[in-house]
């Protein structure tokens, strides 16, 4: 999980490079729209997919910063090259 400036991760074997740069997606994410607005949008988004799929699973991996960051994760240079807000290419 990614909260700016940290990410926590549960489980120290957990710790790879995709995790890692998934968060920091996250992060970058967070730092684009500031934090408050970040959360905000993440529920909304996430409850109404939860509303149109009514199954978690589906809800949370249609969200855009989590689309983006899925998409992305495993490509190392993705941060170098991402466009301002890119998130919203996912909606």
């Amino acid at each position: 999980m990614a909260i700016f400036p940290f990410i926590l991760v549960k489980n120290t074997r957990a710790k790879s490079k995709v995790l890692l740069n998934h968060e920091c997606i996250h992060l970058i994410q967070q730092l684009e729209t500031g934090l408050a607005l970040f959360y905000l949008w993440y529920l909304l988004e996430y409850l109404i997919r939860l509303i149109c799929y009514l199954n978690h699973e589906k809800a949370y991996f249609r969200i855009s910063f989590e689309k983006e960051a899925y998409i992305h994760e495993s490509d190392t240079d993705y941060l170098k090259t991402r466009k301002f807000w890119a998130f919203l290419n996912y909606l």
